[in-house]
């Protein structure tokens, strides 16, 4: 009976974790075709980070989405912000 729960809860793990591969490609090639790839960020308002700062908080002041902020932020660490460092808040892809 135990080898049966355990193949059963192996089969549980591989699963999700295959649904959670999908989605993520899924969500990846959505993103591209929003905001297209090869395309290059414009910035048209940036602003300092300050003590306390984090993305989250960021977006919500500059009226952005995530999906926008991280467009024009490419390769954004948002768990490794520093006090001075600049962020785009307002721009578009070219």
């Amino acid at each position: 009976m135990s080898k049966i729960n355990n193949k059963a809860a192996m089969f549980n793990i591989v699963f999700m974790l295959s649904l959670l591969l999908i989605m993520s490609m899924a969500e990846g090639r959505f993103l591209g075709l929003v905001f297209g790839r090869g395309k290059t960020p414009q910035c048209d308002k940036v602003v300092g980070v300050q003590g306390g700062d984090t993305c989250f908080g960021i977006i919500q002041n500059s009226n952005s989405t995530a999906a926008t902020f991280a467009a024009i932020n490419p390769n954004l660490n948002c768990s490794a912000l520093f006090v001075g460092q600049w962020l785009c808040v307002s721009g578009t892809l070219n």
